[in-house]
């Protein structure tokens, strides 16, 4: 089992208030503990007839290399230094243990550190040394001992290096948790991104529809019509032999062609928008010009000119697989290139997105699709299209990149 490593001062990774204040908790108690534990130490050792001042100095010896421990952890996370700290604190300990038995106490601090800083099998070995020392020592200073001079650190050891994984373990729940919340809060964010994507994508292919209907509209009456009225009064115009009525005509005739070619110009100018700017291409390319700004990703997006105005459903499904998987790209795939294709496939339409990434093992995740352990969010893509009677295909190799192929039927009848 590996460490997850901490400084002396009980630091974490979490960044919630109460973990931070649970933290600062936890470096005073250590504190207080090393203080507390030293001064008993002390004050034994003098009523067991230690001389004050090797006492004192045995003390001052202890707190000092752990203040000095404390500023260490402070400025260095190197794991190397604080495990040789402890191990220097241990000597330190020893040292002061040989100077009076009573100095014992602070083995409840060093398997607290133990469990703390050292991996699960070197903790235990640690505290099974300093376990050794505490019982042995009565037994040099006194020549005997008792079962309760065995029993009483063994349990003590116990729950201090039991307090110490198990703290370790809330610091990992509560970084799991912060990790948890941050992932939550960033899919919210996308979340209303797409939203807003959505609301341009809908309203801009409301304006072009809009847009499409008035220039046919045009075109079936007005148009129809001044077309009409030029070929009458040109047939007009050569039969009548009247002067005044066959000027009359050809004025007619001119003013009518003058507004035909009036009205044709509007068309033209209203029609092309439908294929120029469709929603989706547009809503696709800001997506694309984002990631390019936020992730520094080289994008490009090429779309079929025979592309025909897709409805508001195809629209906002292809979208919503464009943003999953351009998120893939920018979170897993390691690239730095990303290439979106839309193409008319006759009854149906086919985005594909692929990128130079790392890759991954396709086939090992369509067989963990069946377990639920798989992404989710290629599983929530593929159901995505699956419900609107189209589909989803991966391709990856190790390396090399990865390629999805999104299609869906232009004319959707409903869900399945």
């Amino acid at each position: 089992m590996s460490v997850v490593h901490m400084p002396l001062g009980w630091t974490g990774p979490s960044g919630s208030t109460s973990a931070r204040s649970t933290v600062r908790a936890m470096e005073v108690g250590q504190h207080v503990i090393a203080v507390v534990l030293t001064a008993i130490g002390v004050s034994r050792a003098v009523g067991d007839g230690v001389a004050l001042p090797v006492a004192v100095a045995s003390g001052v010896a202890i707190l000092g290399w752990h203040t000095a421990g404390a500023v260490l952890s402070s400025r260095t996370r190197s794991r190397r230094l604080l495990v040789g700290w402890l191990v220097g604190f241990a000597a330190i300990w020893t040292a002061a243990v040989a100077v009076s038995a009573e100095f014992v106490w602070l083995a409840f601090l060093l398997w607290l550190l133990a469990g703390h800083l050292l991996p699960l099998r070197w903790g235990l070995a640690f505290s099974v040394l300093v376990l050794v020392v505490v019982v042995v020592a009565p037994i040099l200073d006194r020549g005997t001992t008792s079962y309760a001079d065995v029993f009483g650190p063994v349990i003590g050891g116990i729950f201090a290096f039991g307090i110490s994984r198990g703290y370790l373990q809330l610091l990992r729940d509560a970084a799991e948790r912060e990790r948890l919340v941050t992932s939550l809060r960033s899919a919210q964010q996308e979340m209303a991104e797409l939203q807003d994507e959505l609301v341009l994508a809908q309203r801009h292919s409301g304006a072009v529809a809009e847009r499409t209907r008035i220039s046919r509209d045009i075109h079936d009456t007005i148009a129809q019509a001044l077309s009409s009225i030029r070929l009458l009064t040109h047939a007009g115009g050569s039969r009548t032999t009247d002067e005044d009525a066959s000027r009359t005509f050809a004025q007619v005739e001119a003013l009518a062609g003058d507004s035909l070619a009036d009205v044709r110009r509007i068309v033209a100018a209203l029609a092309p928008a439908e294929l120029e700017d469709a929603a989706l291409a547009s809503a696709l390319r800001r997506m694309l010009d984002r990631t390019h700004d936020e992730a520094g990703l080289l994008t490009e997006l090429h779309v079929d000119d025979t592309l025909p105005l897709l409805r508001t459903e195809v629209e906002v499904a292809l979208l919503r697989t464009a943003q999953s998987a351009l998120s893939n790209v920018r979170l897993h795939a390691g690239a730095t290139r990303v290439v979106v294709t839309l193409t008319d496939d006759q009854d149906s339409v086919r985005m594909d997105i692929s990128d130079d990434g790392a890759g991954f093992d396709v086939a090992a995740w369509e067989q963990d699709a069946g377990t639920g352990s798989s992404s989710y969010g290629l599983r929530f893509m593929r159901a995505r299209l699956r419900e609107l009677g189209g589909g989803l295909d991966v391709e990856s190799t190790l390396g090399e990149g990865t390629a999805v192929s999104a299609h869906l039927p232009i004319h959707i009848e409903g869900p399945r």
